[in-house]
């Protein structure tokens, strides 16, 4: 197990990808889970989300991925729940593949739900180590044409993006509370996409004229180590030397 160092949020982010003929229980479990993940000693902040069929935001929902989004006391409190709960063990009993990345805060402004899920920082890592980048909103309803208008900009953008590992649309709410998380190699790489890509600096300039977001939360981790495959590779594998969580 892999010791952080303090202060810090430790967080995870782990991904369903359900076995054929078990959309009915996954979409079950948006509304039975959440109960039981408010009675996991440790767990501080969760959410538990769809995912959409385009690498960011996107309007076509995927019925046969979700994800647990979530922060913990610590990381036993985490590794306690992967390896013994009752709950997560009935999700990979419908699953064709579960992975789960380890992850520690280092950047973050904003809120989810009024909240802050991540009141501990840890220092900026080295430029070189790979990173993770969550975007969260719950958009204005009278900005959501102008949003998902622009969405494919984005989208067509992140496709293109140099060193992007991976990354996905999630989503708690259709159309209006949204969110993207993606890995990179390093933060040149994430640096670039965000600060020099046209597309992705015209769509971000507007969010910010139209005031398209009444809530935002922005957040970039680095990434200790992952666990398990996402779309049958594990994206971690060829960059990450620790070991498994």
């Amino acid at each position: 197990m892999l010791a952080p160092p303090l202060p810090a949020s430790f967080t995870t982010l782990t991904l369903f990808g359900l076995k054929p003929g078990q959309v009915r229980w996954g979409l079950a479990q948006m509304g039975t889970s959440p109960p039981l993940l408010k009675k996991v000693p440790g767990l501080t902040f969760f959410k538990l989300l769809g995912s959409g069929q385009g690498r960011v935001f996107s309007l076509k929902p995927d019925f046969n991925r979700y994800g647990l989004f979530a922060t913990w006391q610590n990381p036993a409190a985490a590794q306690d729940f992967f390896k013994n709960s009752a709950l997560f063990h009935e999700y990979r009993k419908h699953c064709q593949e579960t992975w789960t990345v380890n992850l520690l805060p280092y950047k973050a402004h904003g809120l989810w739900d009024g909240l802050n899920p991540f009141p501990e920082l840890i220092k900026e890592p080295e430029p070189e180590q790979p990173i993770a980048v969550l975007t969260r909103a719950a958009i204005n309803w009278r900005a959501l044409p102008a949003f998902w208008k622009n969405g494919t900009l984005t989208s067509q953008a992140l496709e293109k993006a140099t060193g992007v590992l991976a990354s996905i649309g999630l989503g708690e709410l259709p159309f209006v509370r949204q969110a993207t998380f993606s890995i990179w190699q390093n933060q040149k790489h994430m640096q670039a996409y965000a600060y020099q890509n046209p597309a992705h600096r015209q769509v971000m300039q507007k969010t910010r004229t139209g005031k398209w977001y009444k809530e935002e939360l922005f957040a970039r981790f680095q990434v200790l180590s992952s666990e398990g495959t996402w779309n049958g590779v594990n994206p971690m594998k060829e960059v990450l030397l620790v070991p498994d969580f």
